[in-house]
């Protein structure tokens, strides 16, 4: 009988270690599940976050949702004036770029030919060179035969006529700089017609329906005066460049004159 029960005390005695044992298993399964679930839960809570951030729109997309919101109908006649605006000043500038040269060095080299190689040389000459200061130079020598009055009123009557040609375009440029603000600033009224029309319409002054037309008929007014903006600067150096050559071309013109009366003078004796 004592046999029995040391045997059995034995039995419970080894059990106990086995049964800690699998307590402590069991309790490592549950912590390294635990941390599973919670590494889990985090990354899909960044994965959350990544999504909420909102991404930084381009330059382009932003005018775009920009022009949208002004609306298209008047948006689009401030855009083909940003278009006409651009496009003649470009062409003006490459006009006037091409048409000015150094002016000293012409007369210089005209002045030389004239002497050594005579009237149809230095003609020949002037008609190579490009720009308004080398055709009254041309339009002086086509005319020394006829005498110099008759050259100083060619001189006059050239020079009006490339003074003319120069201001090509300005006029133009003009009318985008004045039409593009008012058709902004309609734009702007008629928005705000509307937005007061849906407040009506709503029989109540909510401030987002009142924050909303406002922005929408502002949009007008800002895209219009920026196309000022930049078509008033291009405006501004193209009438710059014009003033510098109208300058060139009278200094040129009282050369060639004197240049002409001394050659004149010199073949007399």
């Amino acid at each position: 009988m004592c046999a029995m029960v040391v045997f059995f005390s034995g039995i419970k005695v080894l059990s106990q270690p086995i049964e800690v044992q699998q307590a402590s298993n069991t309790q490592i399964v549950d912590d390294t599940t635990a941390s599973q679930q919670t590494s889990v839960e985090q990354k899909a809570t960044e994965e959350q976050q990544t999504l909420e951030i909102p991404e930084e729109k381009g330059m382009h997309q932003v005018l775009k949702q920009k022009f949208i919101e002004g609306g298209v109908t008047w948006m689009t006649p401030i855009l083909i004036l940003l278009i006409l605006g651009l496009s003649i000043s470009i062409e003006r500038i490459i006009y006037l770029n091409l048409a000015t040269i150094n002016t000293e060095k012409f007369l210089t080299e005209l002045e030389n030919t004239l002497n050594t190689k005579g009237v149809n040389e230095a003609k020949e000459y002037a008609r190579n060179v490009k720009g308004p200061v080398a055709s009254i130079c041309y339009q002086a020598l086509d005319r020394y035969n006829q005498g110099l009055e008759a050259i100083e009123k060619s001189i006059v009557s050239y020079g009006s006529v490339q003074s003319t040609n120069l201001e090509k375009g300005l006029s133009w440029l003009s009318m985008v700089i004045a039409l593009a603000p008012m058709l902004g600033f309609l734009g702007t009224v008629v928005g705000m017609v509307q937005a007061f029309d849906a407040i009506e319409a709503a029989g109540d002054i909510s401030p987002t329906i009142v924050a909303g037309g406002m922005k929408v008929a502002l949009i007008t007014t800002v895209f219009g005066l920026i196309v000022a903006i930049i078509v008033q600067i291009f405006y501004n150096y193209i009438v710059n460049k014009i003033d510098g050559l109208v300058l060139k071309m009278e200094e040129a013109s009282v050369s060639i004159m004197d240049i002409l009366v001394h050659y004149s003078e010199k073949n007399k004796q």
